[in-house]
């Protein structure tokens, strides 16, 4: 066969299999607009019956019999009470996951809706209110759909999709193992094993109809840390006969402000160390023996998460050995720095920008909130981006944060959020099934 003739065969193929694969697409947005109303109300059913990390039930039942009725193998209490869909498709390929998370917050809701959750339940020995005050209900609505569209076209899928319904990626209740770093631990992203994941977030502060992305560092490590002070106990109307801790600790507290302003480049990356918490004392005349602080610590690379560690430990060591104390310093590391596989990030963007429109798609700013969606990127590429969830006209400003009473969300980017998930999913495959 002569050289033109084989590139004019190469070039049919590619654009048979571009055509096959918009042809899909066009069918992706045409389901997930059917399915519009159907995932609005498996969120709303979902937010008024919010459930607190290790403890998501009845939410895991519910996605457990969807994915069954879609002809999805299910795997359940993966992680405790995580589910996991395997559909495979009817073509080789690769293997690509779709996470969302579960797990609702110890918040009582004060927004007035017709779904508002009256839910109350127990946090670490708390009676508390349960909200989904972060939006992880509208992600496992979203998911949900988003495997519905891809069941129905399974035959023609170049490779497997795994399905990912994660609990308490807030963090488990103390005492306990729990979100993605146990599911990485019991195996998730093996049997079959997964080439690359995808994961979303909705955002209050984001418009609807948009999305925000960012490659490497997007949203940070958090660690905590704990500091605890020994010094000399004495009545407190002798202070010259105790070694004061309360006035060590406020000293490391404030040499602690030090880090970020004179230690870290600013330039390059952000970077919190904030106290939170301290805890001495049984009387108003008694200057205690010992004191204990904690905080946390959040960075976007490694580099300056070893350089705040290792200032924190000095300065607080230092201090309290001049005022003649002692510290011990605790530092345990929470959750990974959520990053973005650079070169995947520019593969798939021009997957996000055809599915928002591209002048709906923004770079955006590196996140200091951290998110567990990182344990699965330390093992394999993964892309997580961020939807609008904001009533178009609104400012950022007037819109309640994550994680408070008043945190509200605007339905109007379900259907992106189910496109836009299987829109990378096929782009993926129909990029990298020749490498598999």
């Amino acid at each position: 066969m002569k050289k033109a003739t084989i590139i004019s065969s190469l070039l049919l193929i590619a654009l048979c299999s571009t055509a096959q694969n918009q042809t899909l697409k066009t069918k992706v947005a045409q389901k997930a607009a059917s399915l519009e109303s159907k995932v609005v109300s498996w969120r709303r059913e979902l937010h008024q019956n919010p459930e607190l990390g290790n403890r998501e039930f009845k939410t895991s039942e519910k996605i457990a019999a969807h994915l069954r009725s879609l002809g999805i193998e299910v795997q359940t209490g993966v992680a405790k009470t995580g589910v996991v869909g395997i559909l495979k498709g009817g073509k080789p390929g690769p293997v690509v996951a779709l996470r969302a998370d579960m797990d609702a917050l110890p918040v009582k809701e004060r927004v007035n809706l017709p779904f508002t959750s009256k839910v109350t339940g127990e946090y670490n020995g708390q009676d508390v209110g349960v909200m989904h005050a972060c939006g992880h209900d509208t992600h496992v609505a979203m998911l949900m759909g988003t495997a519905e569209i891809l069941a129905s076209i399974k035959n023609e899928i170049k490779g497997t999709v795994k399905f990912i319904f994660q609990p308490a990626e807030e963090g488990p209740p103390e005492g306990e193992e729990g979100g993605a770093e146990l599911m990485v631990k019991e195996g998730v992203l093996n049997n079959p094993k997964v080439d690359v994941i995808f994961g979303l977030h909705i955002n209050a502060q984001t418009e609807v109809g948009q999305i925000k992305y960012r490659p490497k560092g997007t949203m940070a490590s958090s660690d905590w840390f704990t500091i605890q002070v020994n010094g000399k106990q004495s009545h407190g109307a002798y202070p010259w006969q105790s070694v004061d801790p309360i006035v060590t600790a406020s000293q490391i507290v404030l040499g602690l402000q030090t880090v970020v302003s004179r230690n870290v480049n600013l330039t390059e990356n952000a970077a919190v160390v904030s106290v939170g918490q301290i805890n001495a004392g049984v009387r108003s005349n008694i200057i205690p023996e010992s004191l204990t602080l904690s905080g946390t610590i959040r960075t976007l690379d490694s580099q300056t998460q070893d350089l705040i560690h290792g200032r924190i430990k000095t300065i607080a060591t230092n201090i309290a050995e001049s005022a003649g104390a002692t510290s011990e310093v605790t530092i345990t590391k929470k959750t990974l720095i959520t990053y973005n596989e650079p070169s995947l990030t520019e593969q798939m963007l021009p997957t996000l920008q055809a599915a928002a429109g591209k002048d709906n798609v923004h770079l955006t700013e590196a996140v200091t909130g951290a998110e567990d969606f990182s344990f699965y990127q330390a093992k394999i590429p993964g892309l997580f981006y961020f939807i609008g969830g904001m009533p178009k006209g609104k400012k950022a400003s007037e819109m309640p944060s994550h994680h408070t009473p008043d945190f509200y969300i605007d339905e109007g980017s379900f259907v992106l959020g189910m496109t836009s998930m299987a829109d990378l999913t096929l782009d993926y495959m129909e990029m990298n099934t020749k490498k598999k």
